[in-house]
Parts: structure tokens; sequence; C-alpha cells
């Protein structure tokens, strides 16, 4: 039985996460919003994309100042798109659980950067179909300071560098680009490093399985187009991996004595 006491103080810790998760998740919509327009994430203020209104820090504060407008404009009461709720929302709640699968850890800070920067890669990619090399270098380098935290592991996760990218980059030549991007590839490979080969082959199958299905009730019901992004989708099984699947992850490979 957990005390009170030791309750109180896990209850408390998880609060905490959750709050900086939406804090790191409103720039995560900074990110979401400018990049793809090429504007700078750091010096423009924010603003109200129809009155240009200037947003005050009372009108900044995530989650709590959308609710509080009742997703409306202060100034000209022009909507605000869910978007902005949603990410900061969702990018605390995977904090959360990143930290209590890993604990307090190097781990645990470096998976939850992956996932606000899978958050902000699929939220472009499903818009543009399009991956930002900064983006997938940002992952790049996650991965290289977790091998200098884990150098005994480093052959497991150098073989991660390449063993979804190399095939994934042979598709991308056959098909001159026509099954997926380069930025698919880029994505694969710098995930492979940071979570391991048995991790990313893992979620390379989750992502196209996951894509083929969803996108096909995209396509039944809602009209999508048959070309569809895969960054989303890789990015899913990639938190699929390391989350919830880790441990099915282990127990199939330890099958195969591998």
């Amino acid at each position: 039985m957990i005390a009170s006491e030791e309750l109180m103080a896990i209850l408390i810790l998880g609060i905490m996460i959750f709050l900086f998760g939406i804090v790191i998740g409103s720039f995560l919509n900074v990110c979401i919003l400018r990049l793809p327009a090429g504007e700078s994430v750091a010096k423009e203020r924010s603003h109200c994309m129809k009155c240009g209104y200037t947003l005050a820090w009372y009108d900044l504060i995530p989650l709590f100042s959308y609710l509080f407008l009742r997703g409306r404009c202060r100034k000209c009461g022009e909507h605000i798109s869910a978007q902005y709720p949603i990410i900061e929302a969702l990018n605390g709640a995977v904090y959360v659980l990143v930290f209590y699968l890993y604990g307090w850890s190097i781990d645990s800070a470096i998976y939850c950067l992956l996932a606000s920067a899978l958050i902000v890669l699929s939220v472009i990619d499903f818009r543009t179909q399009e991956i930002f090399l900064a983006n997938n270098g940002f992952i790049l380098a996650l991965g290289l300071i977790h091998l200098g935290f884990h150098l005994g592991d480093w052959v497991t996760l150098v073989i991660g560098l390449f063993a979804v990218s190399i095939p994934l980059a042979l598709i991308v030549i056959i098909t001159h680009e026509g099954a997926m991007g380069w930025g698919d590839v880029f994505l694969m490979g710098a995930a492979g490093l940071l979570i391991g080969w048995k991790q990313i082959v893992f979620a390379l199958i989750a992502g196209c399985v996951l894509g083929s299905v969803i996108h096909i009730i995209r396509m039944r019901f809602f009209g999508a187009d048959r070309k569809l992004a895969m960054g989303p989708y890789l990015s899913l099984g990639i938190m699929i991996a390391i989350t919830v699947g880790r441990g099915f992850v282990d127990w199939y490979f330890g099958l195969l004595h591998l």
C-alpha cells in the first residue's frame, strides 16, 4: 500500500510535470505555426491572426487562457483554433506518461523532448507533407546526447541509425520519392540512433500498420486523398515503441534471443 503522504507527493509531482509539459506545448504551437512560414520562433510576439492584437502575458497562459477566453481573441472575438489547447494538453500528458515509465532520469528528459519534436513534425507534415531538416536535426542531437549517456549500448544504438533508414532510402530511390520522402528516412535514422534498432524496427511496423488502417478510414469516410504523409504515423510508432510497446519489444526479441 502507498502511504497517503507518498501518494500526495506523486500527485503533486505529476501535476508539476504536466504544467511544465503544457508550457513547452505552448512553444510547440509557435513552431507549428511559424516554421512552415519561415518565420522566427523567438523574435516575433504572439498576436491574433485576424486583427493583429499583440497578446499580453495573461493571454498566453497555456491551456487556461484558452479556456478563460472561451477560445476567442480578447480584442476582436475571432475564434482561436482548438489546436492550441489540444497540443498543450497532449504534450503535458505525454510528459507525465514518460516520467511514469522511466522515472526521474536523463532518459525521461530526452524522451520528453523527443515526443515534443515528434508532435511538431507530425502536425506540420500532416498539413504540408514536408518534414523540416531542423526538426530531424534536433532529434539527431537528442540521439547523440542519449548515446553519450549509454555508451555501453552503443552497438544497439548505432545499428538503429541504419537498420530502418537504409531500407527506406532504397525505397525512396527506387520509387523516385513516390512512396515516401527523404524526411521520413532521416526521421527514422535519427530516431533509430536514439531508441536502438529493436525499437525502431517495431516503430516502423507499427507506423506502417497504423498509417494503412487510419488512412483507409480517412479515404473511405472523410474523402482524404490517396497520398498520405507518413511522418505522423512513423512518429506515433516511435512513441508506442518507447511507451506502451516497450515491454512487447523486449518480450518478442527475447524469444528470438536477440
